[in-house]
């Protein structure tokens, strides 16, 4: 179960949008959860990374090295 809060002026919209359409509020947010939820969590991934490398505890290769590496040059 989930209950969240949201601010006036989106409940205002949501409230709108489910009437109508004759879908419940809970069909839209369930919707923009499953739509956003893999970018949400490729963003929280890469912020991770980049602190890690940052930290140098994560290593990084230029796209140079890798081509050269796998004899991809040109």
């Amino acid at each position: 179960m989930l209950a969240i809060r949201l601010p006036a002026d989106i409940e205002a919209r949501l409230n709108a949008l489910a009437a109508r359409t004759g879908r419940t509020k809970t069909y839209y947010a369930r919707e923009a959860i499953l739509e956003h939820l893999d970018d949400l969590e490729d963003v929280y991934l890469a912020e991770r990374t980049l602190e890690r490398i940052k930290q140098g505890d994560e290593r990084v290769w230029s796209l140079d090295k890798v081509e050269r590496d796998l004899g991809l040059e040109d």
